[in-house]
């Protein structure tokens, strides 16, 4: 079945609206609430997704444009996030609400007129314009989780978590990647429940490497939102136990995950 970038980008607008409502409510205090990542407010996790949506936006449309500014970063000594996050610290959590809904609205309207094949590019290897957009609804989702563990919020679990599991399987090489490891050759079977009780699989249905389990539980630990031992998994075989002790759905460096017992 073709990719639907309409479908895409509805279910980006759905996540978006779920963190929009957590974010509305706050008052200008709470914006500088401090959120499980560390050094990070609630502030900063806003500010990095509209950063980076309008990052996503430039790679579209300007394509020449944004691989100059990526040679200029990557001369510069490369993407640091933290360095992102601190120079948006003096704007106010209305400006910021702001931003990101003028962001996200025209990455939804821009990304959902995109052919899902065309190739964009990204800090690293490029990408499908539909890998991208679904990156970013994992990016909502994670950093929505932040926002929600700040606030003592739990957030109902939907069928869009599947985004964010596909993105979490496909990371398997750069997460060993990451840590200067080999990949296992062995495959793994990713075997997932849905919030609704469907079926969501990902490898060979024979491999003896498995992972199965709530794809609650998956998404909250190859995002590193909880520690692996706080989360509902059975994990079978010496490949798949590698993959899960490392796992990150995001790019960049080495994530740091979270302290056993923190938040599970």
């Amino acid at each position: 079945m073709p990719v639907s970038m309409a479908a895409l980008a509805d279910d980006l607008a759905a996540e978006s609206v779920v963190l929009r409502e957590l974010l509305a409510p706050l008052r200008e205090p709470d914006w500088r609430r401090d959120t499980p990542a560390a050094g990070w407010t609630i502030a900063d996790q806003v500010s990095h997704l509209a950063h980076f949506d309008d990052v996503a936006i430039r790679s579209a449309l300007d394509p020449d444009g944004f691989v100059a500014e990526r040679e200029r970063i990557v001369a510069d000594g490369g993407i640091d996030p933290d360095t992102i996050a601190a120079s948006y610290r003096e704007l106010s959590g209305a400006t910021l609400l702001s931003w990101f809904d003028d962001a996200r609205g025209r990455l939804v309207e821009v990304f959902g007129g995109l052919e899902p094949g065309l190739r964009v590019p990204w800090f690293g290897p490029p990408m499908s314009a539909a890998s991208s957009l679904t990156a970013r609804i994992m990016e909502t989702w994670a950093h929505g989780q932040d926002v929600a563990d700040t606030l003592g919020i739990v957030r109902e679990p939907t069928d869009r978590l599947r985004h964010v599991a596909h993105i979490g399987v496909g990371a398997r090489a750069f997460s060993f990647a990451a840590h200067d490891r080999p990949v296992p050759d062995e495959p793994i079977r990713v075997q997932l429940t849905g919030p609704g009780g469907d079926i969501w699989s990902w490898g060979p249905e024979d491999a003896a490497d498995r992972v199965t389990g709530p794809a609650l539980d998956f998404c909250l630990a190859v995002t590193q939102r909880r520690h692996r031992d706080d989360v509902d998994l059975t994990v079978t075989g010496p490949a798949a136990t590698a993959w899960l002790e490392i796992a990150q759905a995001f790019a960049g460096a080495a994530g740091t995950g979270r302290e056993r017992g923190a938040l599970g």
